[in-house]
């Protein structure tokens, strides 16, 4: 527990961390790495040139701070972040880095504003946070090296097969190399491949949500192929992932994560998903075909057009044995042939007034991912034609944002 005063001092530096936050976690981070590069092997690359990490950072120190003395506040975050962390294998002895960097940063970035009793109560409170999360952190290792099948680290899976889906998503289907059995997961959650690609120097983790129902005795991801340079090296994973993984090959994998699950309710159920996030999506719904689908169900993806489309037949599938269950496809530009083949339900954008007509019950659970600007406008969309927000949830491929509500003018 923090004293009065530390936890004065901290919530005095919330407008000072509105302002200069991301100023502070760049400092961080590259004092971080220069002083201990081997953490590169932990940290997503790309997350820190696109500045996304940063952001995501900055935005966690402000809520830390402004809810310093009723941390309960901002428990959801913090279980999220902790199940990234399992899941890329944060240890308890990177923590006393990662502070003592984030101290320096703000010195750095504040000067003299940073005062001793300044950095003095950041200190304490660094550590408060941080015993929090190595203690939440510590549970789910255990959770996940105690489950049937589980493990607690990275694992080594075979790829047992290789499917293309679509011109840039490919199926990816990996079994345990020692022909044990596997953890069991819940639809919507992800799991963590290390990779080493030849030429680079540090080994590379990437999270990608499981695309399969629970139960098998394989994991199925699907991964989009993005066009990387070196200027813009996202897309290094992804395409050694297509163009150099083959079947037979071996990679490390962490056990499934993630809380942005399919929970137990009885309001209808609306899966909504653009590009390669339909990927936790199509979880969802075989988890609900397999179990037995009890009320209405929408699956409504949006892609460029069918060339890119992935699982089309994978969910016709589904909806052609349930009457429960209704999928409509959203194509941006469809192709000549998806005209002649009538092979999506509407062109354009989704609107508010599409999906208020597409789903009639305003009261239903939505669960939604994708691209970061197709799920904020769909948010406002969602918002606009009535759904309740407590109702939306949703989930980023890479670190945590926020949605915002439509402005007003």
């Amino acid at each position: 527990m923090l004293d009065t005063k530390t936890i004065e001092i901290i919530k005095s530096t919330v407008p000072v961390l509105e302002k200069h936050g991301e100023d502070i976690t760049k400092t961080f981070y590259n004092l971080m790495f220069t002083n201990h590069p081997e953490l590169l092997n932990i940290f997503n690359h790309a997350n820190q040139k696109q500045g996304r990490q940063q952001k995501a950072l900055a935005n966690s120190v402000y809520a830390a701070a402004k809810y310093i003395d009723q941390l309960e506040a901002i428990l959801p975050v913090v279980t999220q972040i902790a199940h990234k962390h399992r899941s890329l294998g944060v240890k308890p002895e990177h923590y006393p880095i990662v502070g003592e960097h984030l101290i320096l940063a703000i010195k750095e970035v504040l000067k003299e504003a940073a005062t001793e009793e300044i950095i003095e109560a950041w200190t304490k409170a660094y550590g408060v946070i941080a015993d929090a999360f190595i203690g939440l952190e510590k549970s789910l290792y255990d959770e996940a090296a105690q489950k049937q099948g589980g493990w607690d680290d990275f694992r080594t899976f075979s790829v047992t097969k290789k499917v293309k889906e679509s011109d840039v998503i490919t199926s990816f289907y990996f079994s345990p190399a020692d022909g044990r059995e596997i953890a069991d997961f819940l639809p919507g959650q992800y799991i963590s491949l290390k990779v080493n690609i030849p030429g680079e120097e540090y080994t590379h983790i990437r999270q990608y949500s499981l695309s399969d129902s629970p139960g098998k005795s394989y994991y199925r991801i699907s991964v989009k192929k993005e066009e990387g340079t070196n200027e813009k090296p996202e897309g290094k994973v992804s395409n050694y992932l297509h163009n150099e993984l083959k079947e037979g090959d071996h990679i490390k994998i962490s056990a499934p994560a993630g809380e942005f699950v399919l929970g137990q309710t009885n309001k209808p159920i609306v899966l909504l998903s653009g590009g390669v996030g339909i990927t936790p999506m199509l979880s969802m719904l075989h988890h609900l075909d397999a179990t037995g689908i009890q009320s209405e169900t929408k699956f409504i993806h949006a892609a460029i057009n069918g060339k890119v489309h992935a699982f089309a037949d994978e969910v016709k599938t589904i909806t052609d044995n349930n009457s429960l269950v209704k999928a409509y496809f959203c194509y941006e530009k469809p192709t000549v042939k998806d005209k002649e083949e009538m092979a999506y339900d509407k062109e354009g954008y989704i609107t508010s007034e599409w999906l208020s007509a597409a789903v009639s019950n305003k009261d239903s659970l939505v669960y939604m991912c994708g691209p970061v600007p197709f799920m904020q406008a769909m948010y406002e969309a969602l918002l606009e034609a009535g759904f309740q927000k407590e109702n939306i949830r949703y989930e980023f491929f890479g670190p945590s944002m926020e949605l915002k509500e439509a402005q007003s003018v």
